[in-house]
This record gives structure tokens, sequence and C-alpha cells, in this order.
């Protein structure tokens, strides 16, 4: 037998250190002696007990434990009242729990007469938790609202290894997850977090090439929430600029089957209650925070300007988020390289919030972990969540404001929409510079360590196809230029 030849094994990737690739972060490091020398091999020398990952996961258990701390105000002195919006610990489980009948019956939902005005998933979540409150505890709704919390943190946990697992050479990046204020504050005000959990599995399994188990992950994110199916837009695009559609087929064909195998039971059990949660959609008011209830503020304070009804808001919110897809996905077929799965994925979930009539608080969740696989920079992070935690806090202090008796305690309206238009032009900003990175690959963080896109699975080092870079220039740019394009404007990343 002839001797085979051994193929020699790769070893450990070197990773990017924040502190020396990330100039926002390198200015506070002197106080500890400077960024990480050079000489160093993060990634490839053994940290002992502390890797990146249990030190993710120890700051996920910090910010759990503030976001109880932010919530502790309500815990002791009731969700009754004002107390919610004058401490800013509002949450919707605890008014449910008491307002829909959880109380009374765990499995409310699931009646032929119910009124729960959320999807069939997030319903059976709030069931087998109101299922598993004691009825010999004085304060069940209090119960409730901690076991909520504890599931929120551990989904808060997953979120945040999968952020790391899916970054590539940059797992640091999955700490603006962990320590996100943004989560902190809102992420115990609905059960969002599950839908944000299963979409990063579902991501994280399709960047490791397992399009079914991607696509069952996604349809059961949809059940809870309807924005993990947008994640498909992203794929979509890619499919067609690099001609290899199968992956979407297969990953979206999995997630819609997924999402009928878990909705058609309780349709065809209970139609009404079913239909219900659509026509709540459809019939509800402009929400808090959407510019669609600020505009409606101004409009009735004017002689010039007329209020939209909800018919009116829900029509135009469906237009200008097709008119947004549409142009993600001429982008994406534009851009000089391929754009990566989280550049597109970002764009398509922000647009729905920007455009949609509903901008609940807890919203929020769902862009921040997207931010951290589409353009992980620190300076832009810390002003977005600066300017969301003043948001927030502004949000309910205007809502204590509206009952309100004495002048002195009215948050002014101006100030109100103010910071509504705030958050909104932040998050365009965070917009504009995913589009700039994705037209311009050299100001992409994640590109410019390196890598192309770790999010890419079976798209991965796959060739354009089609583009309409191609059919607007007929003449292919030269090697030379396409390599000066691929080229990191910051020659300094950490490698």
């Amino acid at each position: 037998m002839s001797a085979q030849k051994k193929t020699p094994q790769r070893g450990p990737l070197r990773i990017t250190v924040p502190s020396r690739a990330d100039g926002f972060l390198r200015q506070f490091t002197a106080v500890i002696g400077g960024p990480l020398g050079r000489h160093s091999d993060p990634g490839r020398v053994n940290p002992g007990f502390f890797t990146v990952e249990r030190v993710l996961i120890l700051m996920t258990i910090v910010g759990s434990l503030l976001m109880l701390l932010s919530k502790n105000p309500c815990r002791v002195n009731g969700w009754g009242g004002n107390n919610p919006y004058v401490y800013a610990c509002y949450s919707d489980w605890v008014p449910l729990f008491g307002a829909r009948g959880f109380a009374e019956n765990p499995w409310v939902p699931f009646s032929a007469d119910a009124q729960f005005e959320y999807p069939v998933l997030m319903s059976a979540v709030a069931s087998v938790v109101a299922w598993l409150v004691p009825e010999s505890v004085a304060n069940r709704a209090l119960i409730y609202f901690d076991m909520n919390l504890i599931l929120v943190a551990i989904l808060w946990l997953v979120t945040v290894i999968c952020t790391l697992r899916m970054s590539g050479r940059r797992p640091w990046d999955a700490a603006m997850v962990a320590i996100a204020p943004g989560i902190i504050l809102a992420g115990s005000v609905n059960w969002d977090m599950w839908a944000v959990a299963l979409l990063a599995l579902g991501m994280l399994s399709f960047a490791r090439k397992h399009t079914v188990l991607a696509g069952i992950l996604i349809g059961l994110g949809a059940a809870m929430k309807i924005y993990p199916f947008f994640v498909l837009g992203a794929l979509l695009v890619i499919a067609v600029r690099t001609g290899k559609l199968k992956p979407f087929w297969v990953t979206g064909g999995s997630a819609a089957l997924t999402w009928i195998v878990v909705n058609l039971p309780y349709a065809l059990a209970y139609p009404d209650s079913f239909k219900h949660f659509f026509t709540f959609s459809s019939e509800r008011g402009a929400g808090f925070s959407s510019f669609w209830h600020v505009w409606n503020l101004l409009a009735a304070d004017s002689e010039v300007l007329k209020p939209f009804t909800a018919d009116q808001m829900s029509r135009w919110g469906i237009i200008l988020f097709f008119l947004c897809c549409l142009g993600v996905a001429v982008l994406g077929l534009l851009a000089k390289r391929t754009p990566r799965v989280g550049s597109l994925a970002f764009l398509i979930v922000a647009s729905f919030v920007m455009v949609n009539k509903v901008y609940s608080p807890q919203f929020i969740v769902w862009l921040i972990p997207l931010f951290a696989l589409a353009l992980p920079r620190w300076r832009e992070f810390a002003v977005w969540m600066l300017v969301e935690v003043a948001h927030f806090y502004g949000l309910w202090f205007y809502l204590d404001s509206l009952d309100a008796e004495e002048i002195h305690k009215v948050f002014p309206q101006n100030g109100y929409v103010f910071l509504v238009f705030a958050h909104m032009l932040m998050l365009a900003y965070l917009m504009y510079l995913v589009v700039r990175s994705v037209l311009d690959p050299r100001r992409d963080p994640i590109r410019a360590v390196g890598q192309d896109d770790p999010l890419a699975g079976p798209f991965a080092g796959a060739a354009d196809k089609f583009t309409l870079r191609g059919l607007m220039q007929r003449d292919p740019k030269p090697e030379a230029d396409q390599a000066a394009d691929a080229a990191p404007l910051n020659t300094k990343a950490d490698a």
C-alpha cells in the first residue's frame, strides 16, 4: 500500500480584538494599559477559563440582572396605577395575565371565543407559563412575570451565543447583544425574545449549511412574530445573484411548511380566535413611537395636516415596506460584491420597523442582534443606545403625563415628538451606514478583517451569475480594480 499524504490540519483562527481594531474602544483602554499588544495571538493561545464565550455569558447574566433591576420598582410597588409609567417598568405580562383571563384559565387563548391579540406560538408560550404558575401563591401575577423574565434571560443567552458563533473572526461583536441597554430595558416588555432567539438559531443553522433546520427554526420564529420571515428576503436576493436558488427554496419552503403546521390546527379548531390576531392588527390604530402616531398627534393640532385612519396606515405601511424591499433587492443586485446576509437582513427588518404603523418599544430587541451582524461599530452602537434609552424613558413619561392633573408633572408633547423622530432618524442613519458598507465593501468591518460572509452558508464562495451592475456595465472592471474595491480602507485592522 502506498502511504497516503496527510492533509495538514487547519489551526484555530486568530480573532479580532475590539480594543485594537475599533478606534472608539481603543481610546478607553488607557486606564488598563492600552490595547492588546501586537505580539499577542488571540484565538490561538489558550486564554484559560475566561474564553470569549464564557466572558460573554457572564456579561449576559449581568445584563439579565440589570433587566430585573429595571423592573424591580413595579415588582415591589405593583403594576397598578401609574407605576409602570413613572418608573418606566411596564411589561405586558402582568396586565395580560389578569385582563385576558390567564389567572382563571391558563389555556384561554385556545378557545372558541378567545380574544388574544398574539400569534399562535406566542399564545402557547403565554399559556404554558401561566399553567406552571402555582395556584396556591398569593401574588400569581408576580410569579408569572418572574417566570417569563427567567425564560427571556435564557433566550437572551441563546441569542448571544448564536451571534458569537455567527461572527467568524469577530466573536466580540456579540458583546453588543450581551450588554445592550435596549435589551435590558425592553427585553421584558413582551415575549419578542422568543422570536429573536429562534431567528438567531435559524441563521446560525443556515450559516452551517443546515438549510432544512434553518427553515424550521425561522418558521417557528415567524409563528411567534412575523419578522423572522423577512430574513428570507435577504437569502432570496443572494440566491438570485449567485444563481444558487436551491438553498433559498429549501430554507423558505421549510419555514413556510413549519408555519403552516403550527398554525393550521389552531385555525381549523378555532377559526374566529385565529382570525382575531389578523383582524386586530388590521384595525388597530397607530402605535406609540411610530411615525404615524406622531403625524396624527401633529394633525390634531393643525388645520393643514390630516390624520391617517387605521386602514390608510395599514395600506401605506404595506406599500412602503414593499418599496423598501424592492430597494434592498436593487441594492443587493447592484453592489460590487455579493452583500452579506446580515447586512440585507438588517435593512429589511429595519425598513419594516420604520414604516409599520406599530413601533413598539420591544422592537429594538429585533434589531440589536442584526446590527451586530451587519455593522459592528461601537461608536454608532453607543450613540444609538443612548438615543433609544432617552426615547424609552420619554415614552413612559409621556404616557404618564396623559393622566397628570398637575401641570408640573406633564411631559411635553413636543419632547415626546422630538424623541420619536430622534430614534427613527438614528435608525435611518444606521441603515444609511449599512447601505454604504454594501456599496463600498472597504467600509465593511467584517470584510476589513479578511473574511467574506460568515453567514453565507451554502452561498459561500459562489460567483455572481446575475447582477444589475453587469447589465449596466458591459466591460468588466480589470482584476486590479476589483482587488482595489475589495481592499479595506483601514489597513490597521487586526489580522
